[in-house]
């Protein structure tokens, strides 16, 4: 499949062609989509404002509602059934605000009290993931600049102080990788295990998990990547018995196998094209509800990548690596009904809408990309 590339000048002659919407509620435009579609929450990366927008999934349209809030956001999460949003800080402290939203508005007010994650001194930094695991309500928190990983029990919706908090050792050779950096904290299907991606020790720990009470447990058992890969993100095929790992150093993708709480390699895939000699950085990851399809964004190439996962063993296929619409997609989200993808692009401060065909996964850019100052995180409402 031929693949194409936007020039710089490409993506910003689009951006300031979409600069010039409206981003205030007071215009017609605004006002009329803040009374359809589903409300998304789009977070710059170390930002002061989040920024709200209506998604209409009849359509594929994007509308800008400007900003709704003012927050010190690196990333952000939401309630699954109420209407909340953890906004995880770049704040000295790794600290934790949230939000009670206006579902009509989008407007966000800061509601109980900030939660510390850390004991100061790592000069921000901060959180690089917020994740909220359902049946033990509890809100996982990746520290990046601390290293470390802690889970936040959620009565009446609000974190309190952390029920657990766990620090692991390691380094790499790159640079940035001068000691443990969590970038990402999920559980595994059984909810007997907390997965951690370490950026900095080039691992994968392997955690214990206690639903009844939230807390992670230390444990004894990793996954090692390379020398030097990164490790980003973990996600779990919906059979519970495969593991995908994004690294961001060495910009590629891992398919493992996952028995008794251990990780076992089975197959690496980049995410660039072999005619790619830049720098690699791959910086999200996503699955399709079926399990299909798992979706990566490169901000090496400025690329979205689709592979085919084999229903039976989970290995993947290349299907398609597509222009993500601007530069650096720092992260990517998928519409819960599933025919759309939405792709935030850092750099060129764009969100770029996809049309995802259900039968073979590959996108296809739907209009022109929408301005958004540098955005890093998209956060759709799910309550």
């Amino acid at each position: 499949m031929p693949e194409s590339h936007p020039t710089r000048r490409t993506v910003l002659g689009a951006v300031a062609a979409t600069a010039a919407a409206p981003l205030l509620a007071g215009a017609p435009a605004a006002r009329a989509a803040a009374r359809r579609g589903d409300l998304l929450f789009v977070s710059p990366w170390k930002g002061t404002q989040i920024y709200g927008a209506r998604f209409d999934a009849d359509g594929g349209t994007l509308t800008s509602l400007g900003p709704v809030g003012d927050a010190p956001s690196n990333w952000t999460a939401p309630h699954p059934a109420r209407p909340l949003l953890y906004v995880g800080s770049s704040e000295d402290g790794g600290i934790v605000h949230t939000y009670a939203i206006d579902r009509t508005t989008g407007a966000l007010t800061r509601t109980g009290t900030a939660v510390r994650t850390d004991e100061g001194g790592t000069a921000g930094g901060g959180i690089s993931h917020l994740g909220v695991d359902r049946p033990s309500r509890a809100l996982l928190v990746a520290n990046f600049e601390a290293g470390l990983a802690a889970s936040l029990p959620l009565p009446k919706g609000v974190p309190g102080p952390p029920v657990s908090v766990v620090r692991d050792t390691g380094s790499g050779p790159n640079p940035r990788q001068n000691g443990p950096h969590v970038h990402h904290v999920t559980i595994d299907p059984s909810g007997r295990h907390a997965l951690v991606a370490d950026f900095g020790a080039d691992r994968v720990f392997v955690h214990g998990f206690d639903r009844s009470t939230g807390a992670i447990t230390p444990g004894t058992g990793s996954y090692a990547s390379a020398p030097g890969s990164g490790p980003r993100r973990v996600l779990f095929h919906p059979r519970g018995r495969t593991a995908y790992v994004l690294n961001e150093l060495s910009g590629d993708l891992e398919t493992l196998d996952w028995r008794d709480g251990i990780l076992t390699p089975r197959q690496r895939l980049a995410l660039d094209s072999d005619a790619f000699t830049g720098t690699k950085s791959g910086a999200e990851l996503a699955l399709s509800g079926d399990g299909r399809f798992v979706y990566a964004s490169s901000r090496g190439e400025n690329v979205l990548v689709v592979f085919a996962a084999d229903e039976r063993t989970g290995r993947l296929r290349l299907v398609q690596r597509v222009p993500s619409g601007g530069l650096k997609p720092w992260s990517l989200t998928l519409h819960r009904g599933g025919r759309w993808l939405l792709a935030a692009n850092q750099a060129s401060g764009t969100v770029t809408v996809f049309a995802v065909d259900r039968r073979t996964g590959a996108l296809t850019a739907a209009g022109d990309p929408v301005a958004f100052p540098a955005p890093a995180c998209l956060t759709f409402l799910d309550g």
